[in-house]
C-alpha cells in the first residue's frame, strides 16, 4: 500500500493537470473562434477584435494571455482576419513545476474569411 498510493496520487494529479489544460486548450480555441467572427465583419478593427476575445475569456478566469490580430480592413488583398490567443503554461498550470518544466505557451490561431458588402 505505501508503493502504490504515491503512484496513484501522481496519478490522479496527472490526470486532473491533463484536464484543466485541455479545457484551457479549449478556450483558447473558442476566444479566438469568437476574435476571428468579429474580424470578419465589414469595417471591424483590431481593437474590437482584442475585446471581444477578452469578453470571452474574463468569465472563465483565464489571465495573462495575449492577442495578436492580424487584418488590414481596407486591403482588398487580404481577405482574411486572424487571431492569434496564447497564454504562457506557468500562468495556467495547476501544479506548477510537480511534471517538469512549464516553459513554453498553449496557443490556439482562428482565421476567417472577410464579408463583404457587395
Amino acid at each position: 500500500m505505501a508503493i502504490v498510493t504515491p503512484i496513484l496520487i501522481t496519478m490522479l494529479f496527472g490526470i486532473i493537470e491533463y484536464g484543466w489544460l485541455f479545457t484551457v486548450r479549449q478556450a483558447l480555441v473558442s476566444g479566438a473562434r469568437e476574435g476571428a467572427r468579429t474580424a470578419s465583419l465589414p469595417g471591424s478593427t483590431s481593437s474590437e477584435v482584442q475585446q471581444r476575445v477578452t469578453d470571452y475569456m474574463t468569465p472563465l478566469g483565464i489571465s495573462g494571455y495575449t492577442t495578436t490580430v492580424t487584418m488590414d480592413p481596407n486591403d482588398p488583398a487580404s481577405p482574411s482576419g486572424r487571431v492569434n490567443v496564447a497564454v504562457p503554461y506557468a500562468q495556467v498550470s495547476l501544479l506548477g513545476h510537480y511534471f517538469g518544466h512549464t516553459s513554453g505557451n498553449l496557443e490556439a490561431t482562428a482565421e476567417m474569411r472577410k464579408e463583404t458588402s457587395n
